[in-house]
């Protein structure tokens, strides 16, 4: 390990394990062989990771190595680039003099810099919502720390010039930086806290003031450590200069051509700007360039730890590696390059059609790990969506992954019911957000649970269709206004007081944060009970809460209930929940790239590799240009594609590798990833490509060639044909028997949709309530027609669709039937009778029929009406059969069929609501005198009527002919048993 010494000139001891090796299992190798002779002294000595994950991987690692009984090392984490992962106790004594101030927790910082963020852009006259003032004070927040971490002095920001093109954006954004420099400092020194990345820079200085001024008796060993901020940098200077300290990177390539590595960079400052140019960020050696930069040394001072492990790959797979990853303006070596320094042994390349099939197939490979005894794997890939369908692939088969670097608390179980209480709340008990609220699994999980689903089943029959009126009250009206919604009433009197505290938190317009909290949690404790709280997700989700009802009132102080939504969205998005160790398979796992770091297992899946995904693309700056970030000297915004290459080359060095990626993602083809094209351009016709796993996902599904179905024409026998057919019926019956059959025979009706838009036949609904109503209470009194109207139009229950977009027409139209009835009235016709309903028996069978209107016309007749919103049916409909429903009613007027009415039918006419020409309302019959424009005569409509449907009945409700499926297309525009007769199978298909 250690016998080969650096240069002793500035007495650093750095050393590096290249990316073939497993890093953890390396380095414990060769810390056993240096100090594993005295189990005290490897128990005294101290190791420093990035973070807990990589603590959890060197622990594993010396249990692997020790055979049995050991006493650790001390292993320290200094919490890494992200500063959520705290600094290790070890290096933050409760002793430590001075002491230090607290971190300010979080949420605390962001609700004072929201409030201040609200304050700023009141006081411009562009006031923010709450939500969105946490949302800009997060990005604050963000900044901040950006320069903390570089110890760039935030005043540095108002001296910035960013030069002609962006100073209006500047401007804008300097106004909230002001927050940052004139009112941040002092809201932070009120509460005695710093900010929590300035604790993490003292915590490292201080730790290293302690080695330098007395230096440990024992090792001190900094391991994989790649973050090149300047106090992480000062404090690995400092570990390397100790008697027994050690800095290992991981994978410092030196092996690179001394060309290419000055090609990295930095570069010395622009003589025309003044700025620093910028390097090649995008490099996987750019970062560790960087950190050996500010620790003071190069890479000359550099040696390699040659310690080893069983674990590790081969040193031709190291070289391949480096070379795989050259700067781009030196790849022109790979045509030269042996055959030795570009083959992938051991790795496979597996391309999937789509990430379904991808995740597929991944899923598969673990099995097969599974399978084999002693074999780890694990799936490495910076795309969530991926991890998680990987491992739901793998419960069916009762394998437990978890994906390591967790999932959102927002679409856990805990975070979805607390989100569904603040939308249903929000809007207004609206029917689909109340169902989905109602039916979330943790509400009334338990003994209770299916009482409870049958409940909500019933109430989720009740409210389809078009929206109810607002509210918990409107919805007791909705289910008070229809007797056949009585089970559902009866049932919601139970389920509504659980949702009344959230009503009231937020009925009003504005309301206060901590106010709504606790509305919040008070409905989720009613609807779930303890299961609401329960395990590391409802323990997060109570947690957050707390946190926001004590530290509320730092923020925004008032809140509309509607932004509640998405602010509590936005917080739980940023909660990343775990499993227990113990949930977890203990030979497999999921790792997002920062977790993968310094892991390795016996075979590596390395997925999502498309361009935008692995590397992700670089997330904009909402505040600072990149020309802005120079002169500051932050990260460039493509630094995160360098560190992602020099995860990928990590991870590309275990034994075994297979790489996967999705030909296309949910949207579009996709772009296979640099990293995938660089070995495919480097290797050539060896790129080791595999299609065996993407035929067995393929399999497993039992993907065959579909056979198409044939136009189903069912044949029941008599006795289960109806013998009652309603006249609106009569045309489905003959257009396309199949859907008759389904409806009438096998019982199968189309439910309408939740929360549906109000459809033509709703708003026909409501239309003939009204006339309805008019003619029964009004005796048609064309005065009182219209305020009857708007009367509709003003019930909360009407849709507001219908209130904004058909008032207009609906009121031109109702004002056109009042004339007309009026006019008719004065010619002597009279209306005898409306919606009414009537049988006769007509060629065997029952045939009953409602009418909209029934007059009695001058020359004593009977004028069969009918109400229309839409256009009436043409002529050419009529005279092939259809649209006979007038005709099948004045049969059954004239059989006696209708309670008071006498007489035989001698006008039939549709009083179409809808715009024609430059007016709405219009009068047209499908008969005529004297068989006018092809129309049937009128003392024959009846005849024509009855004799069409005496031969439908002959055929499919007396006969045996079989229900042929769309018969005649073109008057059969419904579509609701379309897919169960299999439509696209055989419609238009050559026989």
């Amino acid at each position: 390990m250690a016998d080969v010494a650096p240069p002793a000139e500035r007495g650093l001891r750095l050393y590096t394990i290249p990316a073939h090796r497993a890093f953890a299992d390396a380095l414990v190798s060769g810390l056993l062989r240096r100090f594993g002779g005295d189990r005290l002294a490897l128990a005294r000595g101290t190791v420093l990771v990035p973070n807990n994950r990589g603590g959890l991987a060197v622990r594993e690692a010396f249990v692997r190595a020790s055979g049995g009984a050991l006493l650790l090392p001390r292993i320290v984490a200094l919490g890494g680039e992200e500063l959520d992962a705290g600094v290790g106790a070890a290096l933050d004594p409760a002793d430590a003099t001075p002491p230090l101030p607290p971190a300010i927790d979080p949420l605390q910082r962001r609700m004072i810099l929201a409030r201040l963020v609200e304050e700023e852009r009141a006081a411009a006259g562009r006031p923010v919502d709450a939500a969105e003032a946490v949302r800009l004070a997060g990005d604050l927040a963000a900044t901040l720390d950006q320069l903390i971490v570089e110890e760039v002095p935030p005043a540095r920001l108002a001296a910035i010039d960013p030069g002609a093109g962006l100073s209006d954006h500047w401007e804008t954004a300097l106004r909230l930086f002001r927050l940052l420099l004139d009112r941040w400092p002092g809201e932070r020194d009120r509460l005695g806290a710093i900010d929590a990345a300035d604790r993490r820079i003292r915590l490292l200085d201080q730790q290293a003031a302690r080695w330098r001024a007395a230096p440990p008796g024992q090792f001190v060993c900094a391991a994989g450590i790649t973050d090149p901020a300047p106090a992480v940098a000062r404090l690995l200077r400092t570990v390397a200069g100790l008697p027994q300290g050690m800095v290992v990177f991981a994978d410092l390539d030196l092996t690179l051509p001394g060309q290419e590595w000055a090609a990295l960079g930095p570069h010395d400052p622009d003589p025309v700007t003044g700025l620093r140019a910028r390097s090649i960020e995008v490099h996987p050696q750019f970062h560790l360039k960087l950190l050996l930069e500010r620790i003071g040394a190069v890479r000359d001072d550099v040696a390699r730890w040659t310690a080893g492990s069983e674990h590790d790959a081969t040193a031709a797979r190291g070289r391949a590696i480096a070379n795989a990853l050259s700067p781009a303006r030196f790849t022109a070596k790979w045509t030269q390059l042996d055959a030795a320094d570009r083959r992938l042994t051991g790795v496979t390349a597996v391309e999937l059609a789509t990430p379904a099939e991808e995740a597929q197939a991944i899923a598969l490979k673990l099995r097969e790990a599974v399978e084999t005894p002693g074999l780890t794997a694990a799936l490495v890939t910076p795309d969530r969506m991926l991890a998680r369908r990987v491992a739901a692939h793998c419960r069916r088969w009762n394998i437990e992954v978890d994906d390591s670097a967790g999932r959102a608390l927002a679409i856990l179980p805990p975070g979805t019911l607390l989100t569904a209480i603040v939308e249903a709340a929000a809007q207004d008990f609206a029917p689909m957000a109340l169902l989905t609220l109602l039916k979330h699994p943790l509400v009334r999980l338990g003994d209770g649970r299916g009482a409870w689903l049958d409940g909500v089943r019933r109430l989720d029959r009740a409210l389809r269709g078009p929206r109810p009126a607002p509210g918990l009250d409107g919805i007791d009206r909705h289910l008070a206004a229809v007797p056949a919604y009585a089970p559902a009433a009866e049932w919601w009197r139970t389920a509504r007081p659980l949702l009344e505290p959230v009503a009231r938190g937020f009925g009003a317009a504005m309301a206060t944060l901590p106010g709504l909290v606790a509305c919040l949690r008070e409905a989720a404790t009613l609807l779930a009970g303890d299961e609401a709280w329960r395990g590391p997700a409802g323990r997060a989700a109570a947690d957050l809460l707390a946190g926001l009802e004590t530290r509320a009132p730092l923020g925004p102080q008032r809140i509309a209930p509607a932004g509640f939504a998405p602010l509590l969205r936005m917080l739980m998005e940023e909660i990343a929940i775990r499993l227990l160790p113990r949930e977890r398979h203990p030979r497999l796992a999921i790792y997002g790239l920062m977790e993968a770091r310094l892991q390795r297992a016996d075979l590596m899946i390395l997925s999502g590799l498309n361009e935008g995904t692995w590397p992700g693309l670089p997330a904009p700056d909402p505040w600072l240009a990149p020309r802005v970030r120079a002169e500051l000297g932050l990260p460039g915004l493509d630094r995160g594609i360098g560190v992602a290459a020099h995860d990928f080359g990590q991870a590309l060095g275990a034994k075994q590798v297979v790489l996967t990626r999705a030909r296309r993602d949910a949207r579009s083809p996709a772009l296979a990833s640099r990293f995938w094209l660089r070995l495919e351009a480097m290797t050539g016709e060896r790129f080791p490509r595999d299609n065996t796993l993407a035929a067995w996902a393929r399999a497993l599904d039992g993907t065959r060639v579909p056979t198409p179905a044939d136009r189903p024409a069912p044949l029941p026998p008599a006795r289960l044909r109806p013998r009652q057919i309603s006249v609106t019926e009569v045309d489905r019956l003959k257009a396309d028997p199949f859907a008759f059959y389904a409806r009438r025979i096998l019982k199968l009706a189309a439910l309408d949709p939740v929360d549906a838009d109000p459809s033509a036949a709703w708003r026909g609904t409501a239309v003939h309530a009204v006339l309805e109503a008019w003619a029964r209470e009004d005796a048609c009194d064309a005065e009182k027609l219209l305020p009857r109207a708007l009367t509709l139009l003003a019930d909360p229950a009407t849709h507001p669709l219908l209130r904004a977009l058909w008032q207009p027409r609906l009121i031109a139209a109702f004002e056109w039937v009042a004339a007309k009835t009026l006019a008719d009235r004065a010619a002597g016709r009279t209306v005898l009778a409306v919606e009414g309903r009537g049988t006769a028996d007509l060629s065997g069978i029952e045939l009953t029929g409602r009418f909209d209107r029934i007059d009695r016309m001058p020359d004593g007749g009977l004028g069969i009406v009918d109400y229309k919103t839409g256009k009436a049916p043409s002529v050419a409909a009529v005279r092939g059969g259809f649209n006979l429903q007038l005709g099948l009613l004045g049969a059954i007027a004239e059989a006696g069929g209708f309670e008071g009415v006498r007489g035989a039918a001698s006008a039939f006419e549709y009083w179409s609501l809808a715009k024609k020409g430059d007016t709405f309302g219009s009068v047209s019959s499908p008969a005529d005198a004297a068989g006018k424009g092809g129309r049937i005569v009128t003392d024959d409509f009846v005849r024509a009527a009855r004799d069409s449907f005496a031969e439908a009945a002959a055929r499919w409700l007396t006969g045996e002919e079989p229900f042929t499926a769309k018969l005649h297309p073109e008057f059969a525009p419904f579509a609701e048993y379309d897919q169960l007769m299999r439509r696209d199978e055989w419609y238009g298909r050559d026989a």
